[in-house]
């Protein structure tokens, strides 16, 4: 069974969160669908996307599992932005969550370390 993800963010200001989005994922949108929606592929099937609805930016939680957590939270501080919340559940996994402009949560999950 193949699934595919499109994960939406609503976000107040495109071009805003669009640089953050690219400093947060290491690159440009995959793909710019229209003039208020923008595409990163994570993975292969695997999207998310951020779109311009004012009325609920904000309210966005996602999280992402890796691999490579330690790495990836070491790249995204090089590309200047620092996590909101740092967590480890008791079974040893690991959230690393940032909050974009609106307040929208994302996070990324991983194993211990």
């Amino acid at each position: 069974m193949t699934i595919d993800l499109f994960a939406g963010i609503p976000v107040r200001d495109y071009n805003e969160a669009v640089a953050w989005y690219e400093r947060l994922l290491g690159g440009p949108p995959s793909f710019i669908p229209n003039d208020i929606e923008a595409v990163w592929e994570l993975a292969e099937h695997r999207f998310v996307y951020i779109e311009v609805q004012p009325e609920h930016a904000g309210h966005a939680n996602h999280t992402v599992f890796t691999d490579d957590l330690d790495v990836r939270v070491a790249q995204i501080a090089e590309r200047g932005l620092e996590p909101s919340d740092r967590e480890t559940y008791e079974n040893g996994v690991r959230k690393i969550t940032f909050r974009d402009p609106d307040g929208n949560r994302i996070g990324f999950g991983g194993g211990p370390a």
